[in-house]
């Protein structure tokens, strides 16, 4: 027969048990309101980025160069007669429209404006703003004056919109394979020196995509009777 008196013990025990979980929960909910706090506060985080950073350079310039480069590929939608130089275009537009969000976002949150600065003045070794970029020629491509190395002038963007048809797709694909050229640089020292992981990663994903990119329009290109302009 089971003795009355030990059966209050497993209240005790029971009551023990309850408690202890209750402490660990409310132990957990302390650790993450305080990881939650320290975050929102910006203990332990690292620095955000200035406006004469890596980081901060990069995403302006780069914005500017893609925008460019968006503005030719829309260009591409309506004035091209060809199917695959439409698809690139759109791939284009597409990709670096998304980009162009990404990095004017980051400067937004980093609270530095979205343009301005000096341009290219964040690139390391002799490539200094106003002098072009590990030897590049910063004074443009002919009248309408480039600011960054393999974008179109003025003049060079006023043609393209004045063809359509198969003289628009050499000269569209000639400007592109140039413009991409002239970005190469600049994603690859992004991927290298930039402090924040999401800037280098960018840098790294458009050097990579750029790249086989260039290699495909210069196939298209001689498949169409051109050739690639000088790289920049």
């Amino acid at each position: 027969m089971t003795d009355p008196a030990a059966t209050p013990s497993s209240a005790p025990r029971r009551h023990s048990w309850t408690t202890a979980v209750l402490v660990t929960v409310i132990a957990l909910g302390m650790l993450v309101a305080g990881g939650g706090l320290a975050v929102a506060t910006g203990i332990g985080r690292a620095a955000e980025p200035t406006s004469d950073s890596v980081d901060a350079g990069f995403a302006r310039d780069m914005s500017r160069h893609h925008l460019q480069a968006v503005e030719m590929a829309n260009l591409a939608l309506t004035r091209s007669e060809d199917a695959e130089v439409r698809q690139l275009a759109f791939d284009i537009s597409a990709t670096q429209t998304n980009q162009v969000g990404r990095m004017q976002g980051w400067l937004s949150l980093w609270g530095l404006p979205v343009s301005g600065g000096e341009t290219m003045a964040w690139m390391s070794g002799e490539g200094m703003a106003g002098e072009g970029m590990a030897g590049h020629d910063m004074s443009g491509h002919g009248s309408g004056g480039a600011v960054m190395p393999g974008m179109a002038t003025e003049d060079e963007l006023a043609q393209l919109r004045s063809l359509s048809g198969s003289p628009f797709d050499v000269l569209f694909l000639q400007l592109m394979i140039r413009h991409h050229q002239g970005g190469f640089e600049m994603a690859e020292q992004a991927a290298e020196q930039a402090d924040v992981d999401v800037v280098r990663g960018l840098g790294r994903s458009i050097a990579e995509t750029q790249s086989a990119e260039t290699t495909t329009m210069a196939t298209m290109l001689r498949a169409r009777g051109g050739e690639p302009l000088p790289a920049p």
